[in-house]
């Protein structure tokens, strides 16, 4: 992931790029004012490195329950990224979050997360349990 070090009073951060498939080993020299960024082979590496110091983003996948289903876990994730520093706070929202089945690929789960401004959306179908449908028949 990243390494770090100092050389002549600049630190010095070790990334690898994950825009594209070359995985460019990225090192990045930074006095706290400029940064110096090597290794990249396009301009895409040098946006990332910046981005991932100033501002990292992620996305989450995760599980959240389901009430009634055929299965009681629904995998969900991310629309889109939210900021690193808030996965935590997001991790938390979703551990008490209970969905009810059925559930269909796309639903969204909770909508802007944490203040994020991204959903949480459901990663699959989930049908109602034939146990449950027979206990609201009896």
């Amino acid at each position: 992931m990243a390494e770090e070090g100092r050389t002549d009073k600049k630190k010095t951060r070790e990334l690898i790029c994950i825009c594209c498939p070359v995985g460019c080993r990225l090192t990045v020299l930074s006095d706290g004012e400029d940064m110096e960024i090597q290794g990249n082979r396009c301009k895409r590496g040098k946006e990332y490195a910046v981005n991932e110091l100033l501002h990292p983003m992620r996305s989450l996948t995760t599980t959240v329950r389901v009430k009634g289903g055929a299965d009681k876990r629904v995998p969900v994730r991310t629309k889109q990224e939210i900021p690193k520093e808030k996965i935590m706070e997001c991790m938390a929202v979703l551990k008490k979050t209970e969905v009810a089945a059925p559930v269909k690929r796309g639903d969204i789960v909770v909508k802007n997360i944490a203040g994020t401004g991204a959903d949480i959306i459901a990663a699959k179908d989930i049908s109602t349990s034939s146990f449950h449908v027979m206990d609201k028949m009896l």
